[in-house]
């Protein structure tokens, strides 16, 4: 990351990738194509039907290092936010972590049986508690944002329960990339460091996407009921 000030909706699109690449997984998510040429944010954003303040509310969080980023300065549709945070499950479990798993079963192959073997299983468990957390999402969380969206209430729950139980699914990563790191009695190998490499890149994305949950999503669906009178 190169840029210390805060993009705006008149700066290039091609710019804001070219110098924070990590950003073209916030352009997919958000269900921008590529090839927009030289127009800035804002044009490339309403070609492909995006709440611009929404987009540049999630970069510019992704993009300053400091917890305490000052919020948006104008309303967030929790519309869109909804569709980023399913594309982005979506990702994880249907591409990165199945990836990641293929990576490491290439990796470990067979010279290490006991080890392989519990590594893997380790991997396995992980990435079931990242899809019961994201399921959770989907069929309790999203389901009742909707239903404020459409003005009904949904029952007696609220969104100060998700954020209550909301725990930081990134945290087993860590324990993993130290297992390999530190006691994986195998040789250096192409293999194995690419692994670890997209471990580190899938921790981070995680701790991102936790990230605008809890300072982007959660406040905008407690505004959201607070219009609805369902506080």
């Amino acid at each position: 990351m190169y840029r210390l000030s805060q993009y705006k909706e008149t700066d290039k699109m091609g710019d804001l990738i070219c110098e924070n690449y990590p950003i073209l997984l916030v352009v997919s998510r958000f269900g921008i194509s590529l090839g927009f040429g030289d127009k800035d944010i804002a044009q490339v954003c309403a070609d492909n039907g995006v709440d611009t303040p929404t987009f540049l509310a999630v970069v510019n969080l992704l993009l300053d290092e400091d917890e305490s980023a000052a919020p948006a300065d104008a309303p967030l549709s929790v519309g869109a936010l909804v569709r980023y945070l399913q594309n982005s499950h979506a990702y994880f479990l249907d591409f990165r972590l199945p990836v990641i798993r293929r990576e490491l079963a290439d990796a470990l192959g067979s010279d290490h049986g006991d080890v392989s073997f519990a590594v893997l299983r380790f991997f396995d468990e992980y990435a079931a508690e990242v899809r019961r957390h994201m399921l959770y999402e989907e069929e309790k969380v999203f389901p009742y944002v909707r239903s404020l969206l459409e003005g009904r209430k949904k029952g007696r729950y609220r969104i100060d329960i998700f954020r209550r139980q909301h725990d930081q699914v990134e945290a087993r990563l860590t324990e993993l990339k130290n297992i390999l790191i530190r006691y994986y009695p195998g040789s250096g190998s192409n293999e194995l460091n690419s692994a670890l490499f997209d471990i580190f890149s899938c921790e981070r994305d995680l701790a991102s996407h936790n990230r605008i949950e809890d300072h982007l999503f959660v406040p905008a669906v407690v505004e959201l009921e607070r219009k609805n009178g369902s506080q």
